[in-house]
This record gives structure tokens, sequence and C-alpha cells, in this order.
């Protein structure tokens, strides 16, 4: 229980760190389920860092979220007026297969009239040929 105070607050220092520490090792999951690591190296990393360990379905868990942000983001309108647009693709590392192989993530990135720069969308494809576009 937190204790309650006449005036001003309390909230004890311990329980901030903790959410924090939690936040921290989300990420660190889900960058390294974003780099290709497999659950096993996954569960591993998270030993090293002193904790007990993580199962497949965990690791599973927190990267859906990530797939479900991509889908969002790709699924969302796009309103207003874009008059300049730029398509440009850079080449990322994937597994594919088991193997790790090299593909192009190609980027639409759109100015509207106030001058503002957003993302429009992205794909990716085996290269940046035409055809993809």
């Amino acid at each position: 229980r937190i204790p309650k105070l006449r005036k001003g607050s309390y909230f004890p220092g311990f329980l901030e760190p903790r959410r924090m520490a939690e936040k921290a090792l989300t990420a660190v999951v889900q960058e390294a389920y974003v780099q290709g690591v497999s659950t096993r190296s996954v569960d591993d990393l998270v030993q090293a860092m002193g904790m007990s360990g993580i199962s497949k379905s965990q690791v599973s868990r927190l990267c859906a979220e990530i797939d479900d942000k991509v889908k969002a983001f790709l699924a969302r309108p796009i309103e207003g007026d874009w008059p300049y647009l730029w398509i440009d693709a850079t080449y990322v590392k994937v597994r594919q297969n088991g193997r790790i192989v090299s593909v192009a993530a190609i980027i639409a990135v759109g100015v509207n009239s106030d001058g503002r720069r957003e993302v429009l969308g992205m794909d990716i494809g085996p290269s940046e040929a035409e055809t993809f576009w």
C-alpha cells in the first residue's frame, strides 16, 4: 500500500525504475527480433542481463506488438495534398527460409503544403527495380 499524506504526494521510488526496466527489456527483445535473432538467443540475452529468462511465447507476444503497429501504420488513411514525394530504397538484411538475405526496403516520404514531412508508406521487395514500384 502507498501511504496517504495530508499535503503533497508520495510515490515509492522503487516502482518507477521497475517499469523502466520492463520497458528496456521489451525494447531489447523487440530490437533483437527485428535484427533476426532467434528466440533461443533472445532467452540467452535476457539471462545475460541477469533476469530469469523469457519463453518463446513471451518473445512472440512482445514482437507481435511491433507487427500490429506496423500493420496499423501501413493501413492508415493518407489524407491531404502531398505536392512533393520522394521514393527511395535502402537494403536491409532479413531472415528468409532460415537464411539471411539482402532485400530492398522501399520508402515513400511526402511533404505536405505546410512543409511537414511524413513517411507515407513502405514495402519490402527483392530489389528496387522499376517493376517493384
